[in-house]
């Protein structure tokens, strides 16, 4: 590993890591606009995940849970890459998780619940739209309805998941930029960095002097803002920055 990167990682005590599809596509989950992209192979399943059409149209509804049915998430499991930043938790870093993912990996990793900030929500947890009661997704999913409706109101089921046209929750997006300040080592892990505000946490852990490693295949409008940018695969060099980081500390 580069010796001016290691040099960088020394000290680092408090580790974010804003953490995009790109860390799951090793477990099975493929990604959203690389070339077998969710949206690159099939462009108008975007409207399904799009508020406004998901409230307004039963067929959207159906199309929606038809795809969450067979979610990869499902039967995802960790890689080296999730299992690097728990172990890197349990080696006495202090490491925190901003993903943009939906799939509970990095908590099924290792990763204390508490360290995990989804941004984006869960897939594993459905609320109605109505009442707010809360059910599992699994359970939603057991029961066969291609459109289910909330048993206690009969308004509208939806996972907890983000879709486009809604807003983030704002106490988890102002939880994720203290995190950011607070960071001395920012790692920008299999985000195409495209998606705001979550993308726009980048900035804020280099105002407050953090140094940004972004790790990813193609290039993201933050590369200029990074002090390292990588091109390696991520379930190999994400363990290795974990390692040295590791060292670093009890070394």
């Amino acid at each position: 590993m580069d010796g001016k990167l290691i040099d960088r990682l020394r000290g680092a005590r408090r580790v974010a890591a804003l953490t995009g599809a790109g860390i799951s596509t090793a477990s099975g989950i493929p990604d959203y606009r690389g070339p077998e992209g969710v949206w690159t192979r099939t462009p108008s399943a975007v409207n399904a995940f799009t508020l406004e059409n998901f409230m307004a149209g039963a067929d959207v509804r159906r199309e929606f849970w038809r795809t969450y049915a067979g979610h990869a998430a499902w039967r995802a499991e960790p890689n080296a890459a999730h299992r690097a930043l728990a172990e890197l938790d349990d080696a006495g870093a202090a490491v925190r998780v901003l993903t943009q993912n939906i799939d509970g990996l990095h908590q099924r990793a290792g990763l204390a619940e508490r360290k995990v900030l989804e941004l984006h929500g869960s897939v594993h947890t459905t609320r109605c739209t109505g009442c707010a009661a809360g059910f599992t997704t699994a359970g939603i999913l057991a029961a066969g309805d291609d459109n289910p409706s909330c048993p206690h109101c009969g308004g509208i089921l939806k996972p907890d998941i983000v879709l486009f046209g809604q807003m983030l929750d704002g106490a988890v997006l102002g939880h994720a930029r203290n995190i950011a300040a607070a960071s001395g080592l920012f790692l920008a892990i299999g985000s195409s960095l495209q998606v705001e505000p979550a993308a726009s946490l980048c900035t804020v852990a280099v105002r407050a002097g953090a140094t940004l490693v972004v790790v990813n295949r193609d290039p993201t409008p933050y590369d200029e803002d990074a002090a390292f940018v990588l091109r390696d695969d991520i379930e190999t060099v994400v363990p290795e920055l974990c390692t040295a980081v590791a060292k670093v500390r009890n070394g």
